[in-house]
């Protein structure tokens, strides 16, 4: 299951790359217009995250249960949500494309160029948000390879666009970064519409919706919100504070971060497989089985993450070469060791995260967040930047801040922190064991 969900997520990272290498032909204002709509588009639809993980767990628990009508209106509402919000987002949004550009530093021919890019791809926030919403149905389903063979569709396709319409070529004109962004919406909406068309075919629409379960959705997206929220700012306040010590500083941060979230690919993928079976489980009322699975995921987790842990201490070298000034090595070779030897535990917080997407258990996930970042930006904040090692101090503090994680995600499940969801048993399995 986890194969599928870590090539899809792979794609849209190569397909980005593949984006900026066109867009870098039509100079450095065009390219740095491309890096702000990136950026504000990325963080815009991140909010809207939420449509697919509570679609997904509530998918798979009603997929438990046997329920097929709540399956299709969970799936229905979902969709529906999807194209109200990207509707909205539409309208509220085009008539800010250039104050947005302002706000994120553009000015010239880079304010103009961004303006263009994020009013285009705005356009396509309703296709954004349905593919959100129609993966995590699939995911719910246990069908990892729909979304896979949809994302990666979707990227070659965005990738024979890019050309043909950044540069021109036969029929299609030459529209530049403009070309880029129209591109990008065309695929998407191919995809959304190739989407609703399969859960049709799957689960069917329902003839109705419920007002309720929007609501409920509603509530995993505040809780979704906060704790995401939380982790970017945490990250951004280990960088303002790596920055604030020397350039060099900075930069070794900068090297040690990228690969850091390059691992969140692999670790990801374990927990969206999580999130689908130990929901399947928790709607049966089997929670033998979906301790057993978080048994599993946290085992192969954890090896995941020493194997990346290794890779990081094998590759330290080529990373140093490729990424590193050389006047910033002596501060990130320390990072690099610590940032290594903290992979197991890193992919054990991923693991827990996706065992209580399951049990659709997030307002504890919430929580656990925001303790684990009050300590560890109260950390930062106390840290004297002008002392020797400030710097492997920071990544000591995220490897503190990491184990907190960890740690509340490990004992929610074992032996089972407070009113932990996995410790209900059903009364059939006890029978079962006594006959």
């Amino acid at each position: 299951m986890s194969l599928p969900v870590l090539l899809s997520l792979v794609a849209e990272p190569l397909t980005g790359l593949v984006d900026t290498a066109f867009v870098m032909r039509l100079g450095s204002e065009s390219l740095a217009a491309l890096g702000v709509g990136t950026v504000t588009l990325s963080g815009i639809f991140w909010i809207f995250n939420f449509l697919g993980i509570g679609t997904q767990t509530e998918i798979a628990q009603s997929s438990g249960r046997q329920e097929v009508l709540r399956t299709k209106e969970v799936g229905g509402l979902a969709l529906a949500l999807s194209a109200i919000l990207g509707i909205l987002l539409v309208i509220c949004g085009l008539p800010f494309g250039s104050y947005i550009s302002r706000v994120m530093g553009a000015t010239g021919a880079v304010h103009d160029f961004a303006s263009q890019y994020i009013q285009i791809r705005l356009l396509g926030a309703p296709a954004v948000l349905i593919t959100i919403a129609a993966f995590g149905i699939f995911r719910g389903l246990q069908d990892m390879r729909t979304p896979f063979q949809v994302a990666v569709s979707i990227n070659i396709l965005n990738i024979i666009l890019d050309p043909l319409l950044i540069f021109g070529y036969g029929p299609f004109p030459q529209l530049g970064i403009f070309g880029a962004g129209l591109a990008s919406i065309l695929s998407q909406w191919i995809g959304a519409v190739w989407l609703v068309w399969v859960v049709h075919k799957r689960i069917g629409l329902p003839d109705r919706l419920r007002l309720g379960d929007a609501v409920k959705l509603f509530q995993i997206g505040r809780d979704l919100f906060i704790r995401t929220g939380l982790l970017t700012a945490f990250y951004i306040f280990t960088t303002r504070a790596a920055t604030r010590i020397s350039p060099d500083a900075g930069a070794a941060h900068q090297a040690v971060r990228q690969f850091w979230v390059f691992s969140f690919l692999f670790l990801d993928a374990y927990s969206v497989s999580a999130q689908s079976l130990v929901g399947y489980f928790v709607g049966a009322r089997l929670m033998e089985q979906a301790k057993r699975v978080a048994r599993i995921v946290c085992s192969w987790s954890v090896s995941t993450g020493i194997l990346l842990g290794l890779a990081m201490w094998l590759c330290q070298r080529i990373v140093m070469t490729l990424l590193v000034p050389p006047s910033a090595m002596s501060f990130f070779l320390p990072a690099w060791a610590i940032a290594a030897a903290v992979q197991p535990i890193n992919a054990l917080a991923f693991a827990t995260d996706g065992i209580h997407w399951g049990t659709g258990d997030f307002r504890y996930l919430r929580n656990a967040i925001i303790t684990a970042t009050t300590f560890g930006a109260v950390a930062i904040y106390l840290l004297d930047e002008t002392t020797a090692g400030a710097f492997t101090w920071i990544w000591l503090i995220t490897a503190f801040w990491i184990v907190i994680r960890a740690l509340f995600g490990v004992i929610r499940i074992w032996p089972g922190l407070g009113n932990s969801p996995l410790k209900k048993i059903n009364p059939i399995q006890i029978i079962n064991k006594k006959g």
